[in-house]
């Protein structure tokens, strides 16, 4: 057995379901964006030296497959994928309920790059945003047969900053946007049309 099957040297894939696909199809695209981003949420885990942000990644990052599996069921599969459950989304809400109750977590918009594990969830945010996007391409185009999995990925994100922004504050590190002593009020400079 190999992993190698040189059945996609042509381009094209299988869909659960059995549906043979190009690899540049839309589904395709979306659930590989999926791929990349457990990897880069692996990664950023990897580095973290913050046990309890370390685990909290890992069982999103095993969600992620229930909803990689549910975009890359068709709609009209006979079998269908496990659904991404409104009890999975609040988890998540949950999350976000207790990490935005921390004192300073909200104080500013964060500039990415001062710590590194930090940086690495803004990576795997702005991942999660790009497939945010995939997937509302496929809703837009009747080819989401789960609308948890739109939810979840756009809960998902608000997660990844957050964490980014505990893991700063919990090391110190000062990544506000606004730059030290400038004076304005907070958050204006990522909102302001001025």
């Amino acid at each position: 057995v190999s992993i190698a099957t040189k059945r996609g040297d042509k381009g094209q894939t299988h869909l659960i379901g059995g549906a043979r696909v190009s690899k540049g199809e839309l589904r395709v695209e979306t659930y590989g964006t999926i791929d990349e981003l457990n990897s880069v949420m692996g990664f950023a885990r990897s580095i973290c030296e913050d046990a309890e942000v370390r685990d909290i990644l890992k069982p999103i990052q095993r969600e992620l497959f229930v909803v990689s599996a549910a975009i890359a069921t068709p709609v009209d599969a006979k079998k269908k994928a496990t659904p991404v459950t409104a009890e999975t989304i609040a988890g998540l809400d949950a999350h976000v309920t207790r990490i935005e109750a921390m004192k300073g977590i909200l104080d500013d918009w964060s500039l990415p790059g001062e710590l590194a594990s930090a940086s690495a969830l803004d990576v795997a945010r702005t991942v999660c945003r790009r497939a945010e996007r995939c997937i509302v391409r496929m809703n837009d185009a009747g080819e989401l047969g789960d609308a948890n999995v739109l939810v979840y990925i756009n809960r998902l994100s608000d997660v990844l900053w957050l964490l980014g922004r505990l893991l700063e504050i919990r090391a110190g590190v000062n990544a506000a946007l606004r730059p030290e002593g400038k004076p304005g009020a907070k958050w204006s400079d990522a909102w302001s049309a001025k």
